[in-house]
């Protein structure tokens, strides 16, 4: 079922319920009790009658924004009938359909005249009425910055370090979710601004325990909207890690950001750490600056803090040994390392690159009743896992393209298992030296959607396509906008010896992110325009009420 069809089905649903629980209480306003079932329509006439925006009506069924809309709209109608108290309203929103359908179904319930009962009412009870007027405006700020998180653009963090210094850890982005063409939301029933979980509240560091923040029964397809162009090369792309296996809903598994080197069709390939697309070094822009892991042996110890004033943040491992010290730099670029290596204290200085032919597969440890068994740790691991690659020497590897026909067989099975069984929703079983997908044997399988591989341009401390393979087109998110905060030291290191002192870097906020220029431009008079609007707004809609209300004086 395609989404669209889909999401009817929930509308109707909806409908259905709320014409059962309320089409006595819309006779009892003077309408056809049919109007209690008709989308959209239904709340315009409950907006209508308690004297709010008649337009609020189109947020009715918008996902995520839908449901504390239809809350806000359910309270106001059984204001409407009297029920105005704490306890009701918390019924009304815990169980809605059925605390309205007491109310529809009683014999007491009647419309009140709010208006009539304002010169009867206590202190007190106008205190209530304020609390319930600041309420709602805080409500509507919620929903205002909901629609704009989910419909517009995402502010996305940097926790660690794979794309220094291209986008440093501590950078604060806003996510265009347009740049690739809109994905609408998968999981309808969520809360807003929180991404897969709620919080930590079992075990720490684990968040298969956590309670999650969406209704996962509830679902809609993966479907896309105004799709004018695709990831290009050299574009950094925001996009949901493919094999999250806390999460099945695509649009809520963790945000990863990286640069896509090659698009489908591409051929992917790592030469001593150095990047090609079909047989050719990669164009490096402007504003990217590639790292590489080096090994440096010094005599006496460096002086990091130093380095840091110079170069920024330089995650570094140091370790001291009885002829000095060896300081593992996580990522240098060719400058940096250059300018590193001319330092007094300096013996030696290379840069640290596996050897050929080397495949990268780490185990982890499996509890078993009887004793320890050791299974292949696919995360910490190169992809495809038969293959003897590693970070430095990788490829060269076909990336899928949509429509493309692949042979299927025991030596390409690794490379495409995901791609069949998860990203493409086919039932996959090897049984008797044969494979069968969707319970038919199968030599051969044609490609669905088009698929990238995302690197990170800090290559020797990034967990990438390398690892997790081909990230498909609907786990696209959209492309970085700018950085509108920037905290050095927010994010610490467990891999770093040493941690960034913490301090604001100024000079990126309001900085465009993707443009490929080296000297990005700055945004601040539109940042200062949107906070003047947004906090100036209310101000000058008083004043222009009150010079037009002097006028009609």
């Amino acid at each position: 079922m395609n989404y669209f069809l889909t999401y009817t089905v929930y509308v109707l649903i909806l409908s259905v319920l709320m014409g059962i629980s309320t089409w006595k209480l819309f006779k009892k306003m003077g309408y056809s009790p049919l109007f209690a079932f008709i989308p959209f329509y239904n709340y315009f006439i409950i907006l209508k009658e308690t004297k709010h925006p008649k337009w609020w009506a189109i947020l009715s069924y918008l996902p995520i924004v839908g449901p504390i809309m239809m809350s806000v709209f359910h309270i106001y109608l059984m204001k409407k009938f009297g029920k105005t108290l704490f306890q009701h309203q918390l019924l009304t929103v815990i169980l809605p359909f059925i605390y309205m359908a007491t109310v529809n179904y009683s014999k007491d319930a009647e419309v009140e005249d709010e208006s009539a009962n304002d010169l009867f009412l206590t202190d007190e009870e106008k205190n209530v009425k304020k609390k319930d007027t600041f309420i709602g405006s805080i409500t509507f700020a919620v929903v205002f910055a909901t629609i704009i998180h989910v419909f517009v653009t995402q502010p996305f963090g940097i926790p660690t370090g794979s794309m220094e210094r291209t986008l440093l850890v501590g950078d604060f982005l806003f996510v265009n979710k347009w740049s690739y063409g809109y994905r609408l939301p998968m999981r309808p029933v969520a809360i807003p601004f929180l991404q897969g979980t709620i919080m930590d509240t079992g075990e720490k560091g684990n968040p298969k325990d956590d309670p999650k923040s969406y209704v996962e029964g509830i679902k809609l397809p993966y479907s896309r909207i105004l799709q004018f162009n695709k990831p290009q090369r050299n574009d950094v792309v925001v996009f949901n890690y493919p094999q999250d296996s806390v999460h099945i809903a695509i649009d809520r598994k963790d945000p990863y950001v990286k640069r896509c080197v090659a698009v489908a069709g591409d051929t992917f390939e790592m030469r001593g750490g150095r990047l090609f697309v079909n047989g050719k070094p990669e164009t490096v822009l402007g504003d990217q600056e590639v790292q590489h892991a080096y090994t440096v042996n010094t005599g006496s110890q460096l002086d990091i803090p130093s380095l840091y004033n110079t170069y920024g943040f330089l995650p570094v491992r140091e370790i001291q040994t009885e002829k000095g010290f060896i300081y593992a730099f996580q990522g240098l670029t060719d400058k940096t390392a250059a300018e590193i290596k001319t330092l007094p204290n300096v013996v030696s200085m290379e840069e640290s690159i596996f050897p050929k032919d080397s495949a990268t597969v780490s185990y982890k440890l499996n509890a078993d009743k009887s004793a320890y068994t050791k299974s292949i740790d696919t995360t910490q691991s190169i992809f495809p896992i038969n293959k003897p690659w590693n970070q430095d020497w990788y490829g060269p590897l076909k990336i899928p393209k949509k429509g493309d026909v692949v042979a299927i067989n025991k030596e390409t099975l690794p490379t495409y298992r995901w791609i069949i069984s998860e990203y493409e929703h086919n039932s996959l079983v090897e049984r008797d030296n044969q494979i069968f997908i969707n319970g038919q044997p199968a030599t051969s399988y044609t490609i669905k959607q088009d698929y990238y591989m995302m690197i990170g341009d800090n290559r020797d401390a990034s967990l990438d396509a390398r690892f997790f393979g081909f990230v498909p087109e609907e786990n696209i998110v959209g492309k970085p906008m700018f950085t509108w905060m920037s905290v050095q030291g927010v994010f610490s290191d467990a891999s770093s010896t040493y941690q960034a002192p913490k301090k604001i870097r100024w000079d990126r906020m309001f900085k465009a992110t993707n443009t490929g220029e080296a000297n990005k431009t700055s945004y601040w008079w539109i940042a200062a325009m949107i906070l003047i609007l947004f906090f100036g707004w209310e101000y000058f809609v008083k004043l222009f009420r009150k010079d037009k209300k002097e006028e009609n004086l």
